[in-house]
């Protein structure tokens, strides 16, 4: 068995209770089982067990009741004064003050140790410095790491004390060289004087168990945690607390027998062990110590010395392979300066020649070898060919792995025609007699739309459109960047790709008979250069005469010259400019093809995610169509909570009304209403998810359903978007007027599924409630595509005992502009940013063709002095009737138009106008002037000039903005306001 067996056979696995310092905790055994035994007899037997009377025996277990949670737990006492008892949690290791009322005596079978030991990291210790800042850090940081969590621990020793000196590891991570990273211990070697082994006498520790365990939390750590008890801290630093430090009179416990042979010793207790005897282990402990140090270091010795042989072994073959290079190196220089001798000595031989014909050779050649790095540079460096090579690369691709519409997409599109004329029938049956047939009808379409649905998508499996759509996108992203500066034109060459490959080809080959020439031109010249180097060498014999090196040279010499010059020629270049154009050409097209089949594969991949998500809702309803029964079992409970209400809201009133009131009585019936009342909102709020489920079937796959369950009401519901909640009723609330805000009709406060609302209340009959609930749903479709710039509607109801209509909104009565700026007036910045929020809401309500006719100061809410929202109006009057509204003012300024005011229907343009007029009011609110003119004057303001410039735009009709142009403005674009 080797050390890391043996060692893992000494490894104990056990469940972290409480922290004490940097380096200590206190932790059970995983093991115990008994933990949960042990609580259940201490719930039965203390309630009835007797007080502590007297002195407490040091040996002896009793029961604490824990302050925090009231419940019992074992404990020894640890030091008394009076009536105050400093005791020990022996299952978990905190302490706690308590009284003698809340200590009681345990029977024997409870007698027994305790289930928590204390441990301390071995061969680090914390800082002496108690009050320093790292001892509360070290111990914040260790409660956060391990605080009951599961440790594995290994014992290395045990104090005189008790306390276990271990190694702990949580999974692969060693606990005690975390503390020593983070520099909140130190390392404890022997010789060190904090080394040095603790005393018999255990430190005091007031700190208890933080807080009560989740379930989960629980769960987790195993069932010996289940019973775990739910303890907080009572004293902030680890020292006894100042009546027992203070206190003269303190008692000292008296030693008795122990009751049980395993129970633990108090911590105040002094050892019986002598002096001699304590040195005898002191000396053993630190011989234990000495040895495993040893040891340590014996291990880390060996650990370098292979580290340093492998560095040596890597360093040598490095310098191998640096005298390698060198070697090479120097053969390298070695045939370097033989070429160059050579070319030095055909120099100064061809510098005689040259003497002899200086311009019929030595300029000839001159110019030729400029020509010739000219080509060289040509041909190695030419970016158009590049270029044109990888448009023809990227053509290929385009052209050869082109995916097109699946073949199955056709029978698809005519399945779903078909499929949608047989759901379009069924919305305009509204009989139940004629609704079979249109049913059946549909359901054979929709068995034939799942077909089609099947081949398409198993065709579309086999296609690689994702990796065809990625590789399209880098060929743009490649082609883009080449040709950046090519701008698009009105029309592009359908057949651009066939005349660039025509011209590539030609271009090409006339590329190959032009080098071709000037290769076999260079080479005779080469050849001639050849003989004549062997005609000068006068150290060897040679076969070359001088007839042979005159003759002909002019000839090789014009040959190569015509040759250098023809690929460099002008004309040449010329050609590759005209050829421009169609390789411009080809790439427009390349783009334009990339471009069409990107669109077309989003649409494949749109169709078959369509397609999919059908195929999945049609799986669901195959066996049986949806039915509205689940809604008709909560509108069944929801009358029956209503009744529950009613009668219980009688039974209050007739306990209020009587002679002698029973206000216990009262209370509970309260009580009871209350819980009623949220129930029935709960049930409320199931309908309305119902009701939500069921509207989404009917526009999709199911337009029988209002047809087939007429009291379910289904099409009421959808007609006012969700809005209209029948169930609801006045009396359901506990409802309280709002006097100071109902001047001009009721308006009610409450609460709805923890909310604050307002109910506003419109008297109505049926042809104005009709009115009100068309106008409402026109204001709630408009306000879900806007959600934060105008007020929501959270619901509207009839009353069914009166002749009203509610419409419920959240509570923003004390966030109007007019509110707020009454106590605690806008900044300009803050100014900006609310009416910013306000034109965001009119230009949504714009968008859908919706005037306001009532944006007044009261009607405008600020949430956070950071955004406005627009609120409602009244829905039982015309835009006619609501701008004529009294409110329609803003200190000494008319929100209504002058185009208003003069017979003229009010419209988007004179929403702007009161938007403009508020806007004017937040900044100077004295101003009076007059603003029906066709010039504004605001002669005498101290007004920005962002500002004046939007002002003047909104309240001069002819020039008047619209709110989306209002928001482009600088006022509210810019950032210097």
């Amino acid at each position: 068995m080797d050390q890391s067996e043996i060692q893992s056979e000494k490894m104990e696995l056990v469940v972290v209770t409480y922290v004490v310092d940097a380096i200590t905790f206190w932790a059970q055994n995983v093991t115990d089982k008994i933990n949960e035994k042990i609580n259940a007899m201490l719930t039965e037997k203390c309630p009835t067990a007797p007080i502590l009377m007297g002195r407490p025996s040091s040996h002896k277990v009793y029961a604490a009741r824990f302050s925090e949670d009231k419940c019992w737990y074992r404990c020894t006492v640890q030091q008394q004064t009076e009536d105050k008892f400093y005791i020990l949690y022996i299952d978990f290791g905190n302490m706690e003050i308590v009284s003698r009322s809340d200590l009681v005596e345990l029977p024997e079978e409870l007698q027994t140790a305790g289930l928590a030991k204390k441990y301390r990291f071995w061969g680090i210790h914390a800082s002496s410095e108690q009050d320093s800042a790292l001892h509360p850090q070290g111990k914040s940081f260790l409660h956060n790491m391990i605080h009951g969590k599961k440790l594995r621990v290994h014992k290395k020793s045990v104090c005189f004390d008790g306390t276990i000196l271990v190694e702990a590891f949580q999974g692969n991570l060693d606990i005690g060289e975390e503390l020593l990273k983070f520099k909140l211990a130190k390392v404890s070697l022997p010789g060190n004087k904090e080394n040095s082994i603790p005393s018999v006498k255990l430190q005091e520790h007031t700190g208890l168990w933080p807080s009560r365990s989740t379930s989960g939390e629980l769960e987790t750590l195993g069932s010996t945690l289940g019973s775990m008890p739910k303890l907080r801290p009572i004293f902030s630093v680890q020292k006894p607390p100042e009546f027992i430090r203070e206190q003269k009179s303190a008692i000292d416990l008296q030693h008795v027998e122990k009751p049980n042979i395993d129970q633990e010793p108090l911590t105040e207790i002094k050892s019986s062990t002598t002096d001699a005897d304590e040195q005898q282990l002191c000396s053993q402990d630190a011989e234990q110590v000495h040895n495993e140090t040893e040891s340590e270091l014996q291990r880390m010795r060996e650990v370098i010395d292979e580290k340093h042989m492998e560095e040596i072994k890597k360093l040598k073959e490095e310098g191998s392979a640096v005298q390698l290079h060198v070697l090479l190196l120097g053969q390298q220089l070695k045939e370097a300066k033989l070429e160059l001798q050579t070319l030095k000595e055909s120099h100064e031989k061809t510098k005689e020649i040259g003497n002899n014909h200086p311009t019929t050779v030595a300029n000839r050649i001159s110019q030729l070898a400029k020509k010739v790095d000219a080509v060289r540079k040509l041909r190695e460096r030419n970016p158009c060919s590049t270029d044109e090579e990888h448009l023809l690369q990227s053509i290929t691709i385009i052209k050869n792995y082109r995916i097109s519409m699946p073949m199955s997409s056709e029978r698809l599109e005519l399945a779903w025609k078909a499929y949608d004329q047989a759901l379009e029938n069924l919305k305009h049956c509204q009989t139940i007699t004629e609704i079979q047939p249109l049913v059946n009808s549909r359901n054979e379409a929709r068995g034939a739309l799942l077909l089609a649905v099947d081949d398409f998508l198993q065709e579309v499996d086999k296609f690689p459109v994702s990796e065809r759509a990625n590789r399209l996108k880098e060929v743009a992203s490649s082609l883009t960047a080449v040709f950046s500066s090519v701008m698009l034109p009105e029309q592009i060459d359908e057949y651009a790709f066939e005349k660039f490959c025509e011209w590539k080809r030609h271009k090409q080959q006339r590329i190959k008979t032009v080098q071709k020439a000037t290769d076999e031109a260079l080479l005779a010249l080469s050849g001639w250069a050849s003989s004549f180097s062997k005609f000068l060498c006068l150290m060897e014999k040679t076969s070359v005469t001088e007839k042979d090196v005159s003759e002909g040279v002019d000839e090789i010499l014009m040959n190569a010259d015509n040759a250098l010059s023809e690929e460099l020629d002008t004309e040449f270049s010329k050609q590759n400019n005209q050829g421009r154009k169609i390789v411009f050409n080809a790439f427009l097209k390349a783009m334009q093809d990339i471009q069409k089949e990107q669109s077309l594969l989003e649409d494949i991949k749109k169709m078959y995610d369509l397609n999919s998500k059908f195929k999945q809702e049609v799986q669901q309803w195959q066996s049986s169509p949806p039915k509205a029964d689940e809604l008709f079992v909560v509108k069944k409970r929801i009358r029956n909570l209503r009744s529950q209400l009613r009668w219980k809201l009688v039974e209050v009133s007739c306990l209020e009304e009587a002679e002698e009131l029973d206000l216990p009585e009262i209370l509970k019936k309260k009580e009871e209403i209350a819980e009623t009342r949220n129930a029935l909102f709960q049930e409320i709020s199931q309908e309305k998810k119902q009701y939500i489920m069921l509207c989404e079937l009917v526009k999709k796959s199911f337009p029988e359903l209002p047809v087939i369950y007429p009291d379910a009401d289904i099409n009421d519901y959808m007609s006012s978007a969700g809005l209209l909640v029948k169930s609801l009723d006045r009396d359901m609330f506990d409802a309280e007027p709002m006097k100071e805000l109902s001047g001009k009709r009721p308006l009610l406060s409450t609460d709805f599924q923890g909310q604050k609302v307002v109910l506003k209340c419109y008297a109505v009959d049926r042809e104005s409630e009709v009115k009100v609930l068309e106008q409402a749903a026109e204001y709630h479709r408009v306000q879900q595509n806007n959600p934060a710039t105008t007020v929501p509607l959270l619901a509207l109801f009839c009353g069914k005992s009166d002749p009203l209509a509610y419409v419920m909104v959240p509570d923003y009565s004390i966030g109007s502009l007019r509110a707020i700026q009454k106590s605690s007036p806008l900044s300009s910045c803050e100014i900006r940013n609310v009416m910013k929020g306000v034109a965001l809401g009119l230009q949504g309500l714009h968008a859908a063709s919706v005037t306001h006719a009532s944006l007044h100061p009261n009607n405008v809410f600020v949430i956070g002095r950071e955004r406005g929202i627009v609120g409602d109006y009244d829905f039982t009057k015309a835009p006619e009737q609501r701008v004529c509204d009294s409110g329609m003012i803003a200190g000494f300024i008319s929100l209504v138009a002058p185009e208003v005011k003069q017979g003229q229907p009010p419209s988007p343009s004179s929403d702007m106008y009161a938007f403009g007029g508020i806007m004017l009011w937040l900044h100077f609110q004295d101003f009076n002037g007059a603003l029906d003119t066709q010039n504004v004057d605001f002669t005498g303001l101290e007004m920005n000039v962002k500002l004046q410039a939007l002002l003047s735009k909104l309240l001069l009709s002819s020039t008047r903005l619209s709110a989306s142009e209002a928001l482009k403005q600088d006022y509210f674009t810019s950032d210097d306001m």
